[in-house]
This record gives C-alpha cells, sequence and structure tokens, in this order.
C-alpha cells in the first residue's frame, strides 16, 4: 500500500450500504482494507481498485472471535495506523420470535445477528479504538438503524441489536470527547441491498416498499463521519420524518406501527 495514504477499514464491503462506503473512501484517497463474509468480496475490491485505491480484501466470518481477531491481525500487519473505521457489517431475519412453525425464526440465525451485529462491533470496535485513542486520532462510523427507534415487531432480535449499536455508539461518543477521536452513528432506513432477500422479509410491506439508494445511504454516512457528526438520518425524506416522529411516539405505537411493516405477509397483493 501507498502509506502516504490515510487507511480505512469496512466490515460487510461486500456489497449494499458496505460496498458503498467502500467507494465512497477510495475516491477521497484512501487506501482500504475491507471485510466480509462471502465471496463477491473479490469482486468488489478489484472494482474499487479500479477507482485507484490501493485495496486489501479479507474474506472472514465475523459471527466468530477468531474471525474478528483475524481481521484484527490482518490490520495490524498493514503497518498503518487507522483513519477510519467504517462498521457495518450486520444481518437480520423477518418472522415470529416464538410463534407458528411456518413464521417461527430460528434460534441459531438469531444468536448470528447477535454475534455479528452486536458482540463483533464490540470486539473489532475495543481492538481498533484502543489504538486510536492511544495515538488521539481517528474516526469510526458505526451503522445503526432508524430500526434502532422502535421495538421491532416480527423483526424483534435484528432492531434490538440495532438500539444496541446505537446506544454504543453514542455513549463512546461521549467517553472520548475530550479526545480526537469521533464517534458517528448512521441510521438508514429501508435500503436497496440484499438484506431484505436475505432475512426472507420479501413477502412484507417493507420488504415489498420503495426502498433508498445506497449510493446515497453511504454518501451521508461518509459526509457525516468526515464531519465529525453525533449521528445522520439517510436519506429520504421519508426516513428523515419517521426519525423525528420516533422521538415522540409512544413505544406501543412504534411497535404496531413496525408490525404493520413487517408482519409475514403484509405486503399488498397484486
Amino acid at each position: 500500500m501507498d502509506t502516504t495514504k490515510p487507511l480505512a477499514v469496512v466490515t460487510g464491503a461486500s456489497s449494499g450500504i458496505g460496498y458503498e462506503l467502500a467507494k465512497q473512501f477510495a475516491t477521497n484517497d484512501y487506501n482500504l482494507l475491507i471485510a466480509a463474509e462471502d465471496a463477491e468480496l473479490q469482486t468488489a475490491a478489484a472494482e474499487l481498485r479500479a477507482l485507484g485505491a490501493d485495496v486489501e480484501a479479507v474474506q472472514v466470518d465475523l459471527t466468530s472471535n477468531g474471525g474478528v481477531d483475524e481481521l484484527y491481525a490482518r490490520i495490524v500487519a498493514t503497518g498503518q495506523p487507522v483513519d477510519a473505521l467504517a462498521l457495518n457489517a450486520g444481518i437480520g431475519a423477518g418472522g415470529s420470535f416464538a410463534g407458528p412453525d411456518e413464521d417461527r425464526t430460528p434460534l441459531e440465525q438469531e444468536l448470528a445477528i447477535v454475534d455479528l451485529n452486536v458482540r463483533s462491533t464490540v470486539h473489532l470496535a475495543k481492538h481498533v479504538l484502543t489504538d486510536m485513542v492511544a495515538r488521539d486520532e481517528g474516526r469510526v462510523l458505526f451503522t445503526s438503524s432508524i430500526a434502532s427507534t422502535m421495538p421491532g415487531a416480527f423483526q424483534a432480535v435484528y432492531n434490538a441489536s440495532k438500539s444496541f449499536v446505537q446506544s454504543f455508539a453514542l455513549a463512546l461518543r461521549n467517553e472520548l470527547k475530550d479526545t480526537n477521536v469521533t464517534i458517528t452513528a448512521l441510521m438508514p432506513g429501508p435500503t436497496d441491498t440484499e438484506f431484505f432477500e436475505r432475512a426472507d422479509m420479501l413477502d412484507t410491506k417493507v420488504g415489498a416498499g420503495d426502498k433508498d439508494d445506497p449510493a446515497d445511504v453511504a454518501r451521508d454516512g461518509f459526509e457525516a463521519l468526515m464531519a465529525g457528526k453525533e449521528r445522520v438520518v439517510s436519506a429520504s425524506l421519508k426516513t428523515k420524518a419517521q426519525g423525528r416522529a420516533g422521538r415522540f411516539l409512544p413505544d406501543s405505537a412504534k411497535a404496531e406501527m413496525h408490525r404493520n411493516m413487517a408482519e409475514p405477509g403484509s405486503a399488498p397483493k397484486s
């Protein structure tokens, strides 16, 4: 790598918001270390190199402690400090937590959500943020969600995981307010990625509805990160309005609203 360029690390970078975040860094003269579990990562790396970035791709399963340790070892091996970290890797699952067999989400899938969205986020942040604070420099972007603001009926574990990420990010921002390390939370609404297909939610109102462009979400996140902002709700006016409304609605009303969007079979019939 050209060590005169700053280094950005992006997890979940093979597609969707993570890939678009990596493109933002690439076109703003960063070196990149990108991570994801699937083979699409190599295609993403080639496309990012075509934009002029030096890119190292680490195909790794971050649901395991060993996977996070492997990624951090690869970060250290670059010999460069991490200037920006985008903790973006995440998965979801739609369905009933304890309902009928046909709608009930598998326990192993829910535990994988906790391991990736929560555990790996804490694990990698612990390593990289400790290094940033030691040299008093760095930026971290947590991909939270507008879902963090509401109880997620029929998406219970995912929304809870994003509530954790949001609270965690804002707590760290306060802890580090007297340093030159900044923490920013990115809060997208429904976004046009593989998320809803992977979460088995294409038959839901939210899965079948209009979605934001991941490139717009990533641009908002990158700009907020560079400006050192606390959070950014992205990207459409509808998502921003939902974020504002969430401050005033009672949790019971938000849970019912989420139910209407995420209940299996709620997609409009053609």
